[in-house]
């Protein structure tokens, strides 16, 4: 596959050449201030290289904010599907001005029903009048969490990304570029991948083999390995659940899950493949809902400006923040679908994914930046991440090279590769 050569990040060998270092001086970053504390300088790290470049997403701002209200509110809105017929999800881009949506295992019948669906939402967004891709997204993790694999129609099943996490780096890349070519096969843009949580056995009540393993370097190495291999693919890749939902007893999509370890610890231990997939140049990450007690009690991370100050300051993060699925039990200590968004997008996020109830979401936006509660300056900022991302998916996809229908089971060899790369 044809790769870019201007816009990644540092290469694999520089990021874990310097990870050794990160694990050590991790739980030394300075917290968050206090309510209250003047806000600190961003560093001059700030701008890690995450594809569109400064000017790209400074032309992106502006057209945000040349957008009415209810076009910039739809731009930060991946929307909630509710089943397989395509009218839905290109209604719900064409009612809502949504970014794109959210492919389900429900919303999942066949590789022609999904190759329709995407058609769907891509032509809605071209009749919206924009120049940039539909954000068309699911979650093909591999193992347990694989919306298109064998079991729905002619893609390929891949192994769990613990296998991963005991693979080269090279055969991951290599799998997840397959990967990656299947989902744009089939009309996919984004998916929600890899897990960067750092499993801890006997701890761990959900993500379990969904992590690449429990040795905080180890899962930096193969999250790097398999964000290379979705831009080669042409998809963009979103590293998940900030700030790490392996070492938790609560499923957040039950309660709200609370991480009571010190700053320094949580710097060591889940951090760094975040801070190692941030320098190597990924372009999302997914904010857990998880409760950080050092940082800001209470309030899950997706609605926390505390979290949202460790990623941006402390890692240098300069891309797309977009929060987990907002329909998820951790949240009900915020609100209803509505206040939740607002909150989101208040503390910091720039993409609000399946709300539990997009109309109302997308309302309770619009109304906010009505009277005042969201600026409207921050809203633009949101969305023009959002656009100068998928704008730059198009120039992924680009650089990838065509594929079609008969591409779907291509990536066999690929998955069986790193099957056998890591077995116990």
């Amino acid at each position: 596959m044809t790769r870019r050569p201007t816009t990644r990040g540092p290469s694999r060998r520089a990021v874990l050449a310097g990870l050794g270092a990160a694990l050590v001086v991790a739980g030394c970053a300075a917290r968050p201030e206090k309510k209250g504390a003047p806000p600190s300088p961003a560093p001059t790290a700030f701008a890690h290289p995450w594809g569109p470049s400064p000017a790209e997403v400074d032309a992106a701002t502006r057209t945000a904010a040349a957008m009415s209200p209810e076009a910039v509110a739809g731009q930060v809105i991946v929307g909630r599907l509710h089943g397989t017929d395509p009218r839905e999800a290109a209604e719900l881009v064409t009612d809502l001005h949504l970014a794109g949506v959210m492919i389900t295992g429900s919303s999942v019948a066949s590789l022609k029903q999904v190759r329709a669906l995407s058609a769907g939402v891509h032509a809605a967004v071209t009749a919206d009048r924009r120049d940039w891709p539909g954000l068309v997204s699911t979650d093909n993790e591999g193992g347990a969490v694989q919306r298109m694999s064998g079991d729905e129609g002619p893609w390929t099943t891949f192994p769990p990304f613990a296998v991963a996490g005991r693979a080269p780096a090279d055969v991951v890349t290599r799998a997840y570029a397959a990967m990656a070519g299947e989902l744009r096969a089939s009309g996919v843009t984004v998916d929600w991948a890899p897990v960067a949580d750092v499993t801890v056995p006997g701890q761990d009540v959900t993500i379990g083999s969904r992590s690449a393993g429990a040795d905080p370097a180890r899962v930096a190495g193969t999250v790097v390995a398999a964000v290379e291999g979705f831009r080669d693919g042409g998809v963009l890749p979103a590293v998940k659940h900030f700030p790490g939902h392996g070492s938790l007893t609560t499923d957040s999509h039950e309660a709200l899950p609370v991480q009571d370890a010190p700053a320094a610890a949580l710097g060591a231990h889940d951090l760094p493949p975040f801070r190692a997939a941030v320098d190597a140049g990924v372009p999302m990450v997914m904010m857990g809902h998880v409760d950080v007690a050092a940082w800001e009690p209470g309030v899950p991370a997706s609605v926390s400006p505390a979290a949202y100050r460790v990623l941006r300051e402390d890692l240098g993060f300069s891309g797309v923040a977009v929060t987990d699925s907002l329909g998820m039990g951790a949240l009900g200590v915020v609100g209803g679908p509505g206040e939740i968004a607002v909150a989101a997008l208040q503390a910091g996020a720039d993409l609000l994914l399946n709300p539990a109830d997009n109309g109302a979401a997308h309302a309770a936006v619009v109304a906010a930046l009505e009277d005042g509660r969201l600026d409207r300056d921050r809203v633009d900022e949101a969305a023009g991440r959002v656009i100068a991302m998928l704008r730059h998916q198009g120039e992924l996809a680009g650089g990838a090279g065509p594929v079609g229908p008969a591409d779907v089971g291509s990536a066999a060899d690929a998955a069986a590769a790193l099957r056998e790369a890591g077995a116990a």
